[in-house]
């Protein structure tokens, strides 16, 4: 294994921990993953104001992980969260810098069907069905 390779290992073994955090309240190890200060035109700046930003959701959260894709600095999670029981898609794309998310965009969808006009050759994406609330 390369130190490229070894290196994207931890960074991928660092976003599941993340989810699987998240997941489980904890909040504290959620917030690891994030540099202590966050630039770039950031809403939120650094782990504090995301812990105050997001710790303070009163919603029961779950994150279910679909996918984690990434090289380098980049990487992409497709989750559902589901919040008080309503699933919606997720897509958080996250850049590191020395090993911690110093900018992450994150995108929110709800569930919806195909149009009319396009129901005939729509198909359902295996493994990405999220049950009604």
């Amino acid at each position: 294994m390369t130190g490229n390779e070894s290196a994207m290992n931890l960074t991928r073994k660092a976003i599941e921990e993340h989810w699987r955090v998240s997941d489980d309240g904890d909040t504290e190890a959620e917030y690891a993953i994030y540099a202590t200060t966050r630039n770039q035109g950031s809403v939120s700046k650094g782990r504090a104001a995301i812990s105050a930003q997001r710790g303070g959701h009163p919603a029961d959260r779950h994150f279910t992980v679909l996918r984690i894709s990434g090289d380098g600095h980049l990487w992409v999670s497709e989750c559902i969260i589901t919040y008080d029981g309503v699933p919606t898609y997720s897509v958080s794309i996250m850049q590191f810098a020395r090993e911690l998310v110093v900018q992450e965009t994150q995108y929110f969808t709800d569930k919806f069907s195909a149009p009319t006009w396009r129901a005939a050759l729509a198909e359902p994406i295996p493994g990405r069905h999220i049950a009604e609330a």
